[in-house]
């Protein structure tokens, strides 16, 4: 048996030097560096309530059979996971029944690093196995516009709308997603009243996807004499950007209207026609733009902010037939859901779709890796969802 030779060997003496395991290994010369934010625990699907419990159940094994058997684009990639996860599970009950037979200490050592080793790559080819199951959603290869906007707590609510709309677009900096401003509307002092984003970039909406909904926010406000803490909120819209092939608009659907820019901007406002407003007039939908100094340059903004608007709406109501009958736990991502709060005085941010608090706002807001690990925490929470929805379908046509 190999792994009886192989832990024989290392009983001898040949294995003395055996690498350990990633999460074991040495962090990199210099570590954190001093004022830096501090690393967060990870709660990654694997750590999800129950999901152990899940591959050990009958119901999960029959899904596995059903998929293996069914073929289809990720039948064999899926079989071959499968079949790698029982090895590793086989590997790992014979390493630990060797661990009791021999009390030495080298033995012992070697026997911790190889169950470290055999359940990390268990816990990994779970969550391939989970990813193979749940297909794809249509737009999570898409780009995204986004929109924000001040909610409820008048200067405060802009004030915050300015810094959430910053952290977004140092976040796409982070992943290296292109960031272009549609449209922008600050206020008096300094706040964002409202403002529209195109996001382009690899895996984009899938990310972006689980900011959407309302946003609130828990502190001082600095036009605050007396020192009481103000709740207020902003709201965030998140628009997958259709393909041609997606979405067809017949023009003579719109109308496209012209008229001078307003507010601040310089020597062309209200002296050019350079503001563009387009009717969507099936739907009613509006959207424009008076962003830049070229008429021609607001009306591709405009019809692409439009082609957004017209594609989501026609998304949600497919999603609304999809799940009338079960609403998932991570939330419908729209804009009237409140998904997160920011309490400054406690210095902590929680999550309320997944009941998931961190500390460190000001790390947070920072848009780089604490944002990115909670997105994730999102997409593994949703994915679970999905899986147990699948699970159930699953269930359902066996019985009929």
């Amino acid at each position: 048996m190999r792994l009886l030779s192989r832990a024989l060997r290392a009983a001898q003496g040949f294995r003395a030097a055996a690498l350990p395991p990633r999460s074991l290994r040495a962090a990199p010369a210099g570590g954190s560096a001093p004022g830096r934010c501090p690393p967060q625990p990870r709660r990654g699907l694997s750590a999800r309530p129950g999901l152990e419990e899940l591959f050990a159940a009958p119901p999960l094994r029959r899904l596995l059979e059903a998929r293996a058997r069914g073929g289809g684009e990720a039948g064999p990639e899926l079989a071959a996971r499968v079949q790698r996860l029982r090895e590793k599970e086989q590997e790992l009950r014979e390493t630990r029944e060797l661990a009791q037979q021999d009390e030495s200490e080298d033995f012992q050592k070697l026997a911790e690093r190889e169950i470290a080793s055999c359940e990390e790559e268990i816990a990994e080819l779970k969550h391939q196995i989970v990813l193979l199951l749940i297909p794809s959603e249509e737009t999570d290869k898409s780009d995204l516009v986004m929109e924000v906007t001040a909610g409820v707590g008048g200067q405060e609510a802009m004030l915050f709308t300015s810094e959430m709309f910053d952290m977004y677009q140092r976040y796409a900096a982070y992943k290296k997603w292109k960031f272009e401003i549609l449209e922008y509307f600050p206020s008096e002092i300094g706040g964002l009243r409202h403002a529209v984003a195109s996001i382009a970039g690899l895996e984009a909406y899938k990310y972006m996807k689980f900011e959407g909904g309302v946003h609130r926010v828990q502190r001082v406000p600095k036009t605050e004499k007396q020192g009481r803490i103000h709740t207020s909120t902003m709201t965030v819209a998140i628009l997958p950007q259709p393909t041609e092939m997606r979405l067809q608009i017949n023009p003579k659907d719109l109308r496209i209207e012209t008229k001078r820019a307003s507010g601040a901007g310089g020597q062309h406002v209200n002296t050019t026609d350079s503001a563009v407003r387009i009717v969507h007039i099936p739907t009613g939908i509006v959207s424009e733009c008076q962003q830049e100094r070229s008429q021609i340059r607001n009306k591709e903004k405009a019809m692409q902010m439009l082609c957004a608007k017209l594609y989501n709406a026609k998304l949600e109501e497919e999603t609304k037939k999809r799940n009338s009958a079960r609403k998932i736990q991570i939330g419908t991502k729209g804009r009237s859901e409140k998904i997160r709060t920011y309490n400054f005085p406690q210095d902590r941010i929680t999550d309320h779709r997944i009941s998931r608090s961190v500390h460190h706002i000001e790390c947070f807001m920072l848009g780089e890796e604490m944002l990115d690990e909670m997105i994730q925490t999102l997409r593994e929470y949703a994915d679970y969802e999905s899986l147990m929805e699948i699970i159930s379908e699953n269930e359902k046509k066996n019985l009929s």
